[in-house]
């Protein structure tokens, strides 16, 4: 079955990044001049989705203006002629079907992923992580498609990393099939590095069956006091097979304030009309 639905969950307050998104989405604030959503989107469309379902909350409805219609905005770009702008201004209304439903209470990720069980149907769907950005050239959920199409089976991306980081994470304990592919047995949220199964972390890319709507109903709060994805996805791999894919690409934790500030200083080095006086900047500031 070919998958035409993602889920983005963004409904998260984006305390780490306060007095900033007080009065703004954290998934609002601009990796160079473009906000951080709007390449999660990208990615989604990029790899061939279809219909975008994006988890809100209070707080968040410049996501909602940022990807509709901009009338005013267009009628000055066209009467002052800049037809360059105005293409990008309305291209970014036209990126996909985009919709919206609100999760009306902070009780974790799972309980977001909850949200979208009507928009989700009997479809598997892909899920992605506004926080994490990633780089590469196979958009990264493509990656999880294309191995979606093999096993047909429940996927997520996971990358090594080191022995400190791993009670950041969702830690996969699995077997290796085949370079890159592993079977899960079991997840464990956030361990501490002497009870990590492995240093393989769930980053935020998932193809998931809808069965885990059912699981996700009967989970219990755990880490954090919030109903965690990975708690359910735990009992899912008791089931049915889930995989996770080492995935090919530099991934940016825009969550993170140095994740944030890395992104921004990559991103904007990759820019055709940036990159040169940039670059001549940065090599001052390190002299400096």
């Amino acid at each position: 079955m070919r998958i035409k639905k993602a889920v983005i969950p963004a409904a998260g307050l984006g305390i780490r990044f306060l007095p900033a998104t007080k009065a703004q989405p954290k998934e609002m604030l601009p990796i160079v001049d473009k906000p951080a959503i709007q390449y999660i989107v990208e990615e989604a469309v990029d790899s061939g989705i279809e219909n975008i379902l994006i988890i809100t909350g209070r707080g968040k409805r410049a996501i909602e203006d940022h990807f509709d219609c901009s009338p005013n905005l267009e009628a000055q770009l066209r009467e002052k002629g800049k037809m360059e702008l105005l293409e990008l201004v309305c291209g970014i209304s036209r990126l996909a079907d985009i919709h919206y439903v609100r999760q009306k209470e902070q009780l974790g990720l799972g309980h977001a992923i909850y949200c979208a069980r009507k928009f989700v149907g009997a479809e598997p769907f892909a899920v992605l992580l506004g926080d994490d950005l990633v780089r590469s050239q196979v958009p990264c959920l493509k990656q999880l498609l294309d191995l979606y199409g093999e096993v047909q089976s429940s996927i997520v991306a996971v990358q090594e990393v080191p022995v400190e980081d791993v009670s950041k994470y969702g830690i996969l304990d699995a077997v290796q099939e085949q370079p890159g592919v592993y079977r899960v047995r079991d997840l464990v949220e956030k361990p501490s590095p002497e009870s990590a199964p492995s240093r393989l972390a769930v980053m935020g890319r998932y193809i998931i069956h809808p069965r885990i709507f059912p699981i996700l109903a009967k989970t219990q709060p755990g880490a954090g006091g919030e109903i965690q994805l990975t708690d359910a996805l735990r009992v899912f791999c008791r089931e049915q097979p889930v995989y996770g894919l080492a995935f090919e690409g530099r991934r940016y934790d825009v969550g993170d304030k140095l994740g944030y500030l890395r992104a921004t200083v990559e991103f904007a080095l990759e820019r055709p009309d940036l990159a040169k006086d940039f670059r001549e900047y940065l090599k001052t500031v390190v002299k400096g």
